[in-house]
This record gives structure tokens, sequence and C-alpha cells, in this order.
């Protein structure tokens, strides 16, 4: 089966935050009969990762095959004491790209797998921002939440996920066995890498806002992309289309605010509405087209996302999900964002050159870092101490 190419017949539910997707895919997991995979950029040893050890390890207990791969820089600290028990168990646990820190520093920061996929048994699939933390638990964390959004598939295109996870440890996917239509949503897993999908997210992008007649309305954690996308985003509003982007106004951190509102003045000049959302730091990687094209994922829009880590979106074209996902994100604009606050005075000279330099540092460097010392990741199971 080729992956990438548009499914029809399948059921997408969208999931916010952890109170919605937890629940969710743990119960997924705890049906498991043969297969679990997950993939994810951080797991935390608190009560959302330690519930995700216990899943495991039971459904490796009662003979599923179990494989839960995480990234060697987001899960660079975690102690080996809470890996080997799964291990133990018969989990088989890979870390992306681990790296020997240096002087206490993790030194693999600019190579990530960023995506965040459950799979369970080729019939159900779980895409999205959310990582396996406590931090993603707005309503019963104390101001450390995380907005964020995933969705449940079923369907043909859960096939499509499947083999992205397979392959990510060097395994053969199993052989392909008939889905059964689960609904009428048409949907796309499109991916990122430093292969053969380098601009394919991005790419899905700009077709969708180039082609939009009413409206677009993009909430995105990082917002820092390519001339390219900014243009067409900016040649949407002139034409007529609403452009709202929903950005951090409350971020996790500062540096990343900073450098999106050096995009501000441009955008506002075209006639982009520019949002901030203030409840919490905004985790959010949506966008939603005309009420017909909506997409939920891992990828921000900034260069370590659009030029260098593994990421998987999901792309639906679907009235009824896309309108519920506009509505959603509008009641987020009227009722926790603010208008993007903009310094019109000019600039002295020293900002405007400080500006111009960060914007094309952070546009080019990741992307230049991904080039050394090669662009060829490994994914290795995790040093664990001796037995005894």
């Amino acid at each position: 089966m080729k992956t990438g190419s548009w499914r029809g017949g399948n059921k997408v539910e969208l999931l916010e935050n952890g109170e919605q997707f937890f629940p969710r895919a743990f119960e997924a997991m705890r049906e498991a009969k043969e297969e679990i995979l997950v993939e994810t950029f951080i797991v935390d040893d608190d009560e959302v990762g330690r519930e995700l050890q216990r899943t495991l390890i039971d459904a490796a207990a009662r003979g599923v095959r179990a494989t839960l791969t995480m990234d060697g820089y987001g899960c660079g600290q975690l102690a080996p004491e809470f890996i080997k028990p799964m291990v133990d168990a018969g989990v088989r646990v890979h870390l992306f790209d681990p790296k020997p820190t240096f002087l206490g520093w993790r030194t693999n920061i600019f190579r990530r797998l960023h995506r965040k996929l459950v799979v369970v048994d080729g019939r159900r699939a779980f895409v999205g921002g959310i990582n396996f933390s406590a931090t993603q638990l707005c309503q019963t964390t104390d101001d450390d939440g995380r907005q964020d959004y995933a969705v449940e598939v079923t369907g043909p295109m859960v096939r499509d996920v499947q083999v992205v996870a397979h392959e990510a440890v060097g395994d053969r996917p199993p052989p392909e066995r008939r889905i059964a239509v689960a609904g009428t949503t048409r949907a796309l897993f499109v991916t990122r890498d430093n292969d053969r999908h380098q601009n394919d997210i991005e790419t899905h992008y700009r077709i969708a806002i180039r082609a939009a007649r009413e409206s677009i309305i993009i909430a995105n954690a990082y917002f820092f992309p390519g001339y390219r996308l900014i243009r067409d985003l900016c040649t949407a509003a002139e034409r007529g289309v609403q452009v709202q982007l929903v950005m951090q106004g409350n971020p996790d951190m500062p540096i990343v605010r900073w450098l999106t509102t050096i995009l501000y003045e441009d955008l506002r000049r075209s006639g982009i509405e520019i949002h901030e959302y203030t409840q919490y730091p905004l985790h959010a990687k949506v966008a939603v087209i005309d009420d017909e094209w909506a997409t939920v994922g891992s990828s921000n829009l900034d260069p370590l996302s659009l030029f260098l880590n593994l990421e998987a979106n999901v792309v639906v074209r679907d009235r009824d999900f896309a309108t519920r996902l506009g509505r959603h994100l509008q009641r987020l604009i009227e009722r926790d964002c603010e208008p993007a606050r903009i310094d019109t005075r000019k600039p002295r000279l020293w900002r405007q050159l400080l500006s111009a330099v960060a914007f094309h540092v952070a546009r080019r460097f990741p992307r230049l870092a991904g080039w050394v010392p090669g662009r060829r990741i490994t994914t290795a199971q995790p040093a664990l101490p001796d037995a005894g």
C-alpha cells in the first residue's frame, strides 16, 4: 500500500487536551489483542507517564506486541529505572537519536522525533500534538496545562499510520488486511522527514491556503514559517479571505513569542487578524479552511518542524469535522484570546537589524544543522542498569 494517499471511509473524532485524549488512548490500549505502537516526543515520570507504563506492561503480559518509541531529546532525562520494568515485561522500548549529555546538557537538540502516534491492532489510530505528560491536562493542573489537540481515527487511513510507525523502528509492517469502512470522511496521513517527505506538510498547507475562498483559521504554538507560506497567507487576506491566526499569548518559552511578533506588523498590514491565546500555553497545531479542509497533528509552522523534525498530521476533507473544529476555534478566540499587541512605533535601527538577523538565523540555522553530521537518524534501545 502506498502511504500518503487520500483514504475514504474513515471516522475522525476531535480530542481536546489530555482530558479527552488519555482516556480514549488508554482504553484502546487496554482492549488491544495483537499490537500496540506508540510514538511520542515526551513521556514524563508522572501520573500520565506511569499509566502509560502500566498499560504497556499489562498488554505485554497478555501477549500483545507492545512497542514504545520515544525521542532521545524529549525523553533524554527519563530515568532508566522508569524504562526497565517495561523492558523486563517484554515491551520493546526505543529511543530516537540517543546522544550522551555534555556537562549535563542534552546534545541532540536539532534532531527530534516530534510525532505523537498511537496505533492499536491496526484498526484504531491517534494522531496529534499531545505528549504523555500531566502538563497536557489543562483542567487538573495548576497553571501548567497545554492547550492541544489530537484525533482518533478508525477506517482505512489507520493502515498508513501503522506502516510509518513500524518503519520508524526498522520493522516490516504486518501483511495488509482489509479494514472495514468506519465512516464517510476522506482523510490523509501526511508526514515530514529528512528523506522522501521533506516538504509534504508545508505543501498541503500551501495548497489549501491558495485555494481558500472564505476563511482560514490557524492555531499554532510556534509560528515562524517560510516566506512562501507567509506570502500565501497575505495574498489570501488581500483577495478578501478572512485570515485569523491564533498565537501564544502565554508562552512556555518567551523567546518564541518574541520571534513571532517580528512577523506581526507585516501580517496585520495585509489584513490578517492576529489573536493571542492567554489562558494556558498554546501547544496546538491545527487549522481549518473554508469549513471544508482541516488538519490536526504535531507539526508547528516553524523551522524545526518544517525543516528538521519528524512530524505527522492528519488532513481531513469533511464539512462536519471542519465545521466543528472551526466553531471550537472561534469560541477560543472569543473567550480566551486577546488581540495581538503590536508596537507601531518605528523601531530604532539596532532593533531593525536585530530583528532581521534573528529572522534569518531562526529560519536557516535548523535546516543547516540537519545536515551535520548526517541526515539519517537511528532508533536504538536505551541503555539500562545491569540486573542484580
